[in-house]
């Protein structure tokens, strides 16, 4: 008998070893989506290039499982030192007013 796979195990211990992480439809090389395309652009202009990226295409469970994390229904998500900061429209208005840069400076 296998072991389940402990979805939300997984995507807290991602999202906590890494200062940023987006989950997103696609890569940031690739994006598979509008809102993913602006979100990883969004996180570049913030000066912030290095970044973990979770392509949830890939991975339905994950994918899923994001949602019901956040108790957010929509992808992309951020996550900044562990903790949520929103979706693509979120993260517009925080670029526009200067907070995600100076989130991602901290």
């Amino acid at each position: 008998m296998t072991d389940a796979r402990d979805i939300q195990k997984e995507i807290h211990e991602f999202v906590t070893t890494n200062d940023v992480v987006l989950f997103m439809k696609g890569t940031p090389q690739l994006p598979q989506c509008g809102f993913s395309a602006a979100a990883s652009k969004m996180l570049v202009s913030a000066g912030c290039s290095d970044f973990a990226s979770v392509n949830v295409l890939a991975d339905n469970e994950i994918r899923e499982g994001i949602k019901t994390y956040a108790d957010w229904p929509t992808i992309p998500q951020l996550y900044i030192k562990g903790e949520f900061v929103g979706g693509a429209d979120i993260m517009r208005a925080m670029s526009e007013n200067g907070e995600l840069e100076a989130l991602l400076r901290r």
